[in-house]
């Protein structure tokens, strides 16, 4: 989920840290558990853009202030911004901030094989939160990180590439998170791929320490650094990804029906609050958020990073205007506005959404000033260049 909202003092929002030849960006938003405004999205595109042009910047690390890398989702400004028939400026801040994501999927130096950019995931790590973290070379988890993509429950879906990162899981893993909005630890972040290191936050000062002193081109010798401050953590006994199996079978299922009915069958089987919980996160969700994200996640599996940024951008765009569905203004009501936990989906089941109306959410928006996105040319890269997930 992208997240949109302004804010006072916005010079203070990214703190920058310059040691030898890395650069330390900081989101310092902490008591917003560091949702990104519009001024931090500029702020970072500026910043990447001049460090990737600059031979004295080897690595960029990018953490949070306090319990959050970025919760993401300070979309409450959003939803003003649209009930006050201003959704073009939020698909604005939607464009700039998918540009954001792509240019960290991609991030390099010309000339050199190496992508030169640390995720400290220390902290919670939701919608938005995950496109600045998990497109990047080195993602690293500790004991704090909470990771989560919640978009279903709000009437949205997960964006941000998230069709293209979690397309990538293990087996059908990513379907399983996209449409639950299940949250993983640090172990589990780092058994499924969306880690690549899990360092516990004490050794944290120690290995950026460590990595102030990095001047290599050699992404194996960054790999080696945070190597040493590493472990190799074991899974809670409850972890989903003990249940890979289940999620497999239910979660590869052809509709989001197919696959409650599939969980359904699972649960008189065997008695499992794993399952259960499953079924009711999926039966609480928008029906029609939950069939745009499965076929959003479907067609990841077979697209770039920056296909499937266009195709989400296309998608949110018709979110936020709200003429196929406004269940997006309405789970914010439900869940972050009112509170009462009690969104009145339209349509409210199922089986009453065609796949004709979901058809729309994945066509060209009908208005003669929207144009689709257009990322950035990379002419450093490979055409078949791509996250490193």
């Amino acid at each position: 989920m992208a997240s949109f909202s302004s804010s006072n003092g916005q010079e203070d929002q990214v703190l920058v840290e310059e040691k030898s030849f890395a650069r330390t960006l900081i989101l310092n938003r902490p008591e917003q558990l560091n949702a990104a405004t519009d001024y931090m999205i500029s702020r970072f595109l500026e910043l990447l853009l001049l460090y990737e042009k600059d031979s004295n910047v080897k690595l960029v690390i990018v953490k949070g202030k306090g319990r959050a890398f970025s919760a993401g989702g300070d979309v409450t400004s959003a939803v003003h911004d649209i009930n006050s028939g201003k959704w073009k400026s939020v698909a604005i801040f939607f464009r700039k901030n998918y540009t954001l994501h792509y240019l960290i999927a991609t991030y390099s130096k010309p000339q050199e094989i190496c992508h030169y950019f640390v995720s400290i995931m220390n902290g919670i790590v939701m919608g938005g939160g995950a496109g600045c973290s998990t497109h990047g070379s080195f993602r690293v988890a500790t004991e704090n990180s909470v990771f989560s993509m919640p978009e279903t429950a709000l009437g949205l879906f997960p964006d941000v590439g998230a069709s293209y990162f979690l397309s990538r899981l293990p087996g059908h893993f990513g379907e399983y998170l996209g449409l639950t909005g299940a949250r993983l630890d640090g172990a589990e972040m780092l058994a499924c791929g969306l880690a690549t290191h899990f360092v516990p936050s004490a050794k944290l000062p120690s290995l950026e320490a460590a990595l102030h002193t990095v001047d290599s081109s050699d992404q194996a010798v960054i790999s080696a650094i945070i190597g040493e401050y590493s472990e190799l953590p074991m899974l809670k006994e409850q972890s989903a990804y003990h249940r890979l199996d289940v999620i497999n079978r239910c979660f590869s299922r052809r509709t989001v029906e197919d696959i409650l009915s599939a969980l359904e069958r699972e649960a008189t089987n065997k008695v499992d609050g794993w399952i259960l919980a499953s079924i009711q996160s999926l039966k609480k969700a928008s029906p029609t958020s939950l069939k745009i994200s499965l076929r959003s996640i479907r067609e990841g599996r077979l697209q770039g990073v920056g296909q499937c940024l266009v195709r989400e951008y296309r998608v949110v765009c018709h979110v936020i205007r709200g003429e196929v569905s406004k269940d997006f203004v309405e789970g914010c009501r439900a869940i972050l506005v009112d509170k009462d936990r009690n969104p009145k989906w339209e349509p409210p089941r199922l089986e009453l959404l065609s796949d004709k109306t979901v058809d729309k959410y994945f066509s060209k928006v009908d208005d003669e000033d929207w144009e689709g996105l257009k990322l950035p040319p990379r002419s450093n890269l490979p055409a078949s260049a791509i996250a490193k997930l």
